[in-house]
């Protein structure tokens, strides 16, 4: 298991403003807008670091165009910030499973698929997705996904263009996610993650070379730490909205 890609909400000005634009290139990350997937109803737009990412999405009408429909009325109700966060995994059956044995809601996996144009119109992804249910104190869920199989992800690492990796900026470290969790949220992390150790007011987790944090806070926020060995952008940060931040070691 490691940490995939974070789903993020966001106002237009991400995906439009030039000086946003700019923001996001000086601390050495490629950023092309315009290159997302989307429909008439919802836009993506990405920001590969690594073999990981940000998927940033800007919902454009009322029924998101075929986007997640629970998430779609997240973003109407004012939901801004991480409302996804995928998990990579090796065995996503088994790993359903275990979760449904611990008595965790989880959905089972299914292929990811848009519809747009009155349902008659659809692409299905190369990979299954499976749900977790959302935390209660904080405003994201966990999913799982896995590819198709090794051809669809040497396609998807072709398509992770342009990338920080050639800027030295090799993938994400560290989810520093700070907030409230529920005793129901905690039993969610326990059944999900196998290496994890709770010291005080925070829950650590360790997937190999990369860690997740919940930090309780009353102010809920995500920090984001990139695994950077680009000296003259190490130690810089970016602000996406009022609740996610983006760090350069």
């Amino acid at each position: 298991m490691k940490i995939d890609h974070l789903v993020v909400n966001v106002d237009s000005y991400v995906q439009e403003d030039e000086n946003f634009i700019k923001k996001v290139h000086s601390i050495g990350l490629p950023y092309e807008p315009k290159w997302g997937k989307g429909t008439k109803g919802f836009k993506v737009s990405n920001i590969w670091i690594g073999n990981e990412y940000f998927e940033l999405i800007k919902i454009k009408t009322k029924d998101g165009g075929g986007w997640i429909e629970s998430w779609t009325e997240d973003y109407h109700s004012g939901h801004r910030g991480l409302i996804g966060f995928a998990l990579e995994v090796d065995d996503i059956e088994a790993t359903y499973l275990n979760l449904i044995r611990q008595n965790i809601r989880v959905s089972t996996p299914e292929p990811l698929k848009f519809q747009w144009f009155f349902k008659l119109l659809s692409k299905t992804m190369p990979w299954k997705n499976s749900y977790l249910p959302k935390f209660e104190g904080m405003p994201f869920q966990f999913f799982l996904q896995q590819l198709n199989d090794e051809k669809s992800k040497v396609f998807m690492q072709k398509y992770m263009v342009p990338n920080s990796r050639e800027k030295n900026i090799n993938g994400i470290l560290e989810v520093k996610v700070y907030g409230t969790l529920t005793e129901q949220d905690k039993n969610i992390i326990k059944a999900l993650f196998q290496d994890y150790k709770i010291n005080d007011s925070t829950i650590t987790v360790s997937l190999g070379r990369q860690i997740i944090s919940f930090i309780e806070s009353k102010k809920h926020s995500v920090e984001v730490i990139l695994d950077c060995e680009n000296e003259k952008k190490s130690t810089k940060q970016l602000e996406i909205g009022n609740n996610l931040i983006i760090k350069t070691g």
